[in-house]
């Protein structure tokens, strides 16, 4: 008689070794069946217990979402899934990158997610010049949640750890600005979450370089993949950047060509929205955007 199927949530990977955690919370050690496609941290699936103490998945269930980045040869490689808010980091040292946030803004709308623009390092001095108060309030008045963060204060995640509370988040940000911080922060146990995976799977401590999916201790989850920097938008087309930009679509119907680009086709009433309705910081990094798009080798 075969072993009952069981649900489980891939919480790492490792080639050809997943930790798969079942719904008492213990971790287990497993491979997938050879047919199955690649599965990822945040995927839900069904295993059965084998002789020897190693799992077998035997399927997946359809992800909702899935977040990509290149491999060596330059391919997109799934690497998270199933995920409720993309953490968007920024910060006053390094300088923000307008055009980078919003690549994270127009990725966040197609997966489909929530998007989280956190502002960290807030005990900063620069953390009130004029410039991201400026980025902070135009975020926030496009209908994005913006929060101001701080490690060096102890009150300083709060709003971040209200907000990730019961949900699954993937932080994201280019270096620098604190994500290790900000992570080493909500999961305060996170040496010892990497000891029980490692000792309960068998994957080993290599567990620290792979994406792994991290319980908060307040609830919730947090997904970390370290190697997440940027967001070349390589597979998008210049039609899915323009979606991506939410302010547009209600001023868009009244553009003159029904398949207008915004950027200089005559009679477009998004253009004349700018520097009134639309932020013009917003629509020149859409145009910068799209021409890198426009300009990458296919």
């Amino acid at each position: 008689m075969s072993t009952p199927r069981k649900p489980g949530l891939v919480v790492t990977n490792f080639g050809a070794r997943l930790a798969v955690e079942d719904a008492d919370g213990r971790v287990h050690r497993c491979v997938k069946r050879k047919e199955l496609p690649p599965v990822v941290c945040g995927d839900r699936v069904e295993w059965q217990a084998q002789t020897g103490g190693e799992g077998v998945v035997i399927a997946a269930a359809t992800r909702r979402n899935e977040l990509a980045r290149p491999d060596r040869r330059g391919r997109d490689k799934p690497v998270a899934a199933n995920f409720d808010d993309l953490v968007i980091v920024a910060a006053p040292r390094p300088p923000p990158q307008r055009q980078l946030l919003d690549r994270y803004l127009v990725l966040a709308e197609h997966l489909p997610c929530a998007a989280l623009l956190v502002m960290h390092k807030s005990d900063l001095a620069e953390s009130r010049n004029a410039e991201i108060t400026a980025l902070h309030d135009g975020y926030a008045a496009l209908g994005y949640r913006v929060l101001r963060t701080s490690t060096r204060t102890p009150e300083g995640l709060t709003p971040l750890r209200d907000a990730l509370r019961s949900r699954t988040a993937v932080l994201v940000g280019p270096s620098g600005v604190g994500k290790s911080s900000i992570v080493a922060a909500l999961v305060p146990d996170r040496d010892i979450q990497i000891g029980a995976l490692s000792e309960s799977s068998g994957l080993g401590r290599h567990t620290t370089s792979a994406t792994t999916l991290y319980r908060l201790p307040g609830g919730g989850a947090l997904i970390d993949s370290p190697g997440i920097r940027d967001m070349p938008l390589r597979r998008f087309s210049a039609q899915q950047i323009r979606d991506g930009f939410r302010e547009f679509a209600s001023f868009s119907q009244a553009c003159r060509f029904a398949n207008c680009a915004h950027l200089r086709e005559p009679g477009c009433a998004v253009r004349a929205a700018v520097g009134r309705q639309i932020q013009r910081q917003r629509w020149e990094s859409y145009r910068a955007i799209v021409t890198a798009i426009e300009e990458q080798p296919h």
